[in-house]
């Protein structure tokens, strides 16, 4: 697709999600708060997605514990608004900037460690951040098991919006800027170093690129990116809980990258929707196969996750956005190769 048409759907898409949620006194029932709340909770997935997109799609680096980095930016920012009376758009810079450094120190002793060794040191790094949480001696910050309960942010100026209409505009704005900002930095000289450290860190290293400072920098971008979208949960959700952010939220976010596409942008997007939906829905699924279909047994979320990772490796291996590309790609090459196949046979009748 030309660059031009793009920018253009980009835009038009843009506009299309800003007009949402006015159409609410149209369609009350369409655009409900409970559905605007839905809608703002896959762009907060989209955005944690994207923070490990860019370790592990744009970098090379496998990570199973950013559900560790979301917890940290999701406690800075309830711990924030409810010990020290915060606003909650300034929890957002506090949250990325101790997430960035919490990044940048685990990801210099991960220079030593490749492939399944640094997944297995997130691994650990994912079961240890939730018990730190209910640990005794923070309980007078954390609140320990119990968590902390918010209050979600009212539209400012005196806007005539409820607080899902506003909180789905807030992080609609916030998405917008990080992915605007994602996309500047891989389209520069230090994306493109980023991304020839995955493709080729040997040669990389012999040009002259410094690997351990990329790699330790994208591991706190990354980090930065999951905390910020931890930060936009606690305001929009209005409670945060240790046992909110257990191993499966990594997995969770592994999986929305793996099937909306590695090393993708517009993948990001996609797999915060898939996780969501199918977070969502699997009680629903569940409920629909025991009494609709007869089946006596419960599906799980991860249940539903499974068998949909297995049948898109199958189907769409490079993910759904990279499965759509290549479809489409075929059917434009052959449209192309129609007209020339049939001025072929044209000519071999005449000769």
């Amino acid at each position: 697709m030309p660059q031009s048409s793009r920018k253009t759907w980009l835009w038009l898409l843009l506009a299309a999600a800003f007009l949402i949620p006015l159409l609410r006194p149209v369609v009350p029932d369409l655009v409900s708060d409970y559905r605007l709340f839905l809608v703002s909770t896959m762009m907060i997935a989209a955005i944690a997605v994207l923070g490990l997109n860019l370790l592990t799609g744009f970098n090379g680096q496998i990570s199973l514990g950013h559900g560790a980095f979301y917890a940290v930016g999701a406690y800075v920012a309830a711990i924030l608004m409810d010990q020290l009376n915060w606003p909650y758009w300034l929890t957002l810079p506090a949250a990325a900037i101790i997430c960035f450094i919490v990044g940048y120190l685990f990801g210099l002793p991960a220079l030593k460690l490749e492939g399944h060794y640094l997944a297995l040191a997130t691994f650990a790094l994912a079961l240890a951040v939730p018990q730190i949480l209910k640990y005794k001696w923070l309980e007078g910050l954390t609140g320990g098991v119990q968590g902390i309960v918010l209050s979600k942010p009212e539209a400012p100026f005196g806007l005539p919006l409820s607080e899902d209409q506003w909180l789905y505009y807030y992080i609609l704005i916030v998405m917008v800027l990080l992915y605007w900002a994602a996309a500047n930095i891989l389209n520069s000289r230090s994306g493109r170093a980023m991304m020839a450290i995955r493709d080729q860190y040997m040669a990389a290293d012999t040009m002259g690129i410094d690997t351990s400072l990329y790699k330790t920098v994208t591991f706190g971008i990354s980090a930065a990116y999951t905390g910020i979208a931890g930060a936009l949960s606690a305001s929009a959700i209005a409670f945060v809980a240790p046992d909110s952010f257990n191993f499966f939220l990594s997995i969770k976010f592994l999986i929305g990258l793996v099937v909306g596409g590695i090393g993708s942008l517009t993948g990001s997007v996609v797999g915060g929707i898939f996780y969501v939906l199918v977070d969502n829905s699997a009680q629903a699924l569940s409920t629909f196969i025991k009494n609709d279909v007869g089946l006596q047994f419960d599906l799980s979320a991860y249940t539903v996750f499974g068998i949909l990772l297995i049948a898109l490796m199958y189907l769409m291996p490079m993910g759904i956005v990279g499965g759509v590309a290549y479809l489409v790609h075929n059917m434009r090459a052959s449209m192309r190769g129609a007209p020339a196949k049939d001025q072929q046979a044209a000519a071999k009748q005449r000769a």
